[in-house]
């Protein structure tokens, strides 16, 4: 398709050879004598190019190129001058002149300054194509975009940020960019200016936001630097994605996650994990307390994984590993020099843990001195470090657990009244496992398949005698005790039922005093229960054997001797 060229000057001369030039190089020329024809042509057709004199008739080119700029925008304009003025020129490109031809005018140079022009419109054209994809995608992106300078000015944002940092797009551009963090944590900012400082891209998952109008916001950040060709920063892009739903559901798999390993569905259990799932989000200190082996550390672990510090640390202390000397400094820490040893500084436990949990086992044997000195630090959230006087201001979750009856020692003077009541502001005490042996059957399938994924085996299950015993037993080592069994249990056995034979040797004496599958049982007694098994097994006999914790020979001879068979 040809160029369209519109001609305009007040001269029929110029209007002529301009025509005749331009035709036989083969463009569609139009023109125009006067101000108000060029304007009547320019409101009815799109031009490729426009030549326009200088002095007009009761108007000027420079009056004339003020409309076309409003009108064609992307149409270059060629000021025509019969006496240049370095006034008029420069006015004439300031307003958006292309360039500008003197008088008389030259085949040669006009057809030189016709190709230069159509050129330059075809690159401005094809800008404008990218510029308006660009703002296309960049306003259907439905994650957020922020782009800002090198100087730390918002450059742009578009609609999906602005949702998501409850802004307004007049507001922020072309401000600086802390004017983001005003209404929450800002981290985003400080993303950005990390990435400004550094030159290298930074990925963050699941930012809170804390946002005022929306508190529960979560989202990711990519923050990338920008680059001119000589590998020199221009600016940051930020890529902001709302990861609320997402975080929601994530949150919601980890909390069953971290349940699941709190094997029980009894009543104590029950109302043990509805008093974790309470106090997940509350930022309250808890005293965890009950026997040794009842799962204590199960309990700090989903009360931190499925609260809102989740993506902070949980820092473990056993406090009574450690001597009253130790166990200040890995608390508090050390600065170099503070006692024999400690060549360099040493970051402890305490601000390990900032933003998110310390878990204190055995709380109960710390000493009247540590004891002072922990009730201090969750009264102000600050510590000193062992040799500095400088306060260290942390801000973290504390969880103390204990098998000790700390209200007991409370009145025998050995623990201070007023750090336990600290510590309990609220209590979960875990039941023994004797008190909720319903659980155990739920246990005993837990550990089971543990083991065979642990020990690459296929065991089937426990055989009667052998879970009876384990029901009867009284576990004071609690769940730990009852995996230690099954452990043990899963290193002896070689065959598919786990028998009394392959649990640890206490079971075995146990199962001698009540009798399990021995003389004391009638022959009618015995009898049912080989046909019981028989009946369970689908009266395959070696697995009938293995459920009875009896060998293959035995139950073949007890078969004979009982007369058992599948039509009884």
């Amino acid at each position: 398709m040809k160029d369209k060229i519109l001609v305009v000057d007040d001269e029929e001369g110029i209007r002529f050879s301009f025509n005749i030039f331009l035709s036989e190089d083969g463009y569609q020329v139009s023109t125009a004598a006067t101000y108000g024809e060029a304007i009547d042509l320019i409101e009815k057709t799109a031009f490729d190019l426009i030549f326009a004199d200088i002095v007009m008739d009761c108007h000027t080119g420079i009056d004339l190129l003020k409309v076309a700029r409003r009108l064609q925008p992307n149409t270059p304009v060629v000021m025509i001058t019969g006496v240049p003025s370095i006034e008029t020129a420069t006015e004439a490109l300031r307003i958006g002149a292309l360039d500008y031809i003197i008088k008389p005018i030259r085949q040669d140079t006009l057809l030189r300054v016709t190709t230069v022009a159509l050129k330059h419109r075809a690159i401005a054209a094809e800008k404008e194509s990218c510029r308006l994809n660009f703002e296309a995608i960049f306003r259907s992106v439905k994650d957020g975009i922020i782009t800002v300078d090198k100087t730390f000015k918002i450059t742009e944002i578009n609609d999906a940020a602005t949702r998501i940092c409850g802004v307004l797009r007049e507001h922020v551009v072309d401000q600086p960019i802390p004017v983001l963090a005003e209404r929450c944590d800002g981290r985003c900012v400080d993303a950005a200016m990390k990435v400004l400082e550094t030159k290298q891209q930074l990925e963050i998952r699941f930012i809170e936001c804390h946002f005022a109008e929306n508190p529960r916001q979560v989202i990711s950040l990519t923050a990338s630097p920008l680059l001119d060709a000589d590998n020199g920063l221009t600016g940051a892009v930020m890529v902001i994605r709302d990861e609320t739903r997402l975080h929601e559901l994530e949150r919601s798999l980890e909390k069953k996650r971290e349940f699941d390993h709190i094997i029980g569905s009894s009543e104590r259990i029950r109302k043990v994990k509805a008093l974790i799932q309470e106090l997940a989000d509350v930022q309250t200190n808890v005293l965890i307390t009950g026997e040794s082996g009842t799962g204590k550390e199960l309990v700090v672990e989903a009360l931190h994984r499925i609260g809102n510090r989740l993506n902070s640390p949980l820092v473990k202390v056993n406090c009574a590993a450690l001597s009253d000397t130790l166990l200040e400094s890995e608390l508090f820490g050390h600065v170099r020099g503070a006692f024999t040893g400690a060549i360099r500084d040493r970051m402890g436990r305490f601000e390990r843990a900032h933003g998110g949990t310390i878990f204190l086992d055995e709380i109960g044997d710390i000493s009247p001195r540590m004891q002072l000195r922990l009730l201090r630090v969750i009264e102000s959230g600050e510590f000193e470090r062992v040799g500095d006087s400088k306060p260290v201001k942390v801000n973290i979750r504390v969880v103390a657990a204990t098998n000790q009856d700390l209200k007991q020692k409370v009145a025998a003077g050995e623990f201070r009244e007023d750090l336990y009541y600290r510590l309990k502001v609220v209590e979960i005490h875990l039941p023994s496992l004797r008190n909720r042996r319903n659980d155990i059957p739920l246990l005993l399938d837990h550990f089971l398949k543990k083991f065979n994924r642990v020990f690459a085996r296929d065991i089937g299950g426990i055989s009667t005698d052998a879970f009876n015993i384990l029901m009867l037993h009284s576990w004071p080592g609690n769940v730990r005790e009852l995996e230690n069994a099954l452990e043990h249990a899963f290193v002896r056995c070689r065959q598919g039922v786990i028998t009394v034979e392959h649990l640890p040797p206490e079971f075995g004496k146990l199962a001698l005093q009540l009798n399990f599958g021995k003389s004391a049982d009638s022959e009618e007694q015995e009898s049912r229960r080989i046909r019981r098994a028989l009946v369970k097994a689908n009266w395959n006999k070696t697995r009938a054997a293995e459920l009875l914790g009896m060998s293959r020979r035995t139950i073949y001879r007890k078969i004979d001797q009982f007369k058992i068979n599948e039509k009884m």
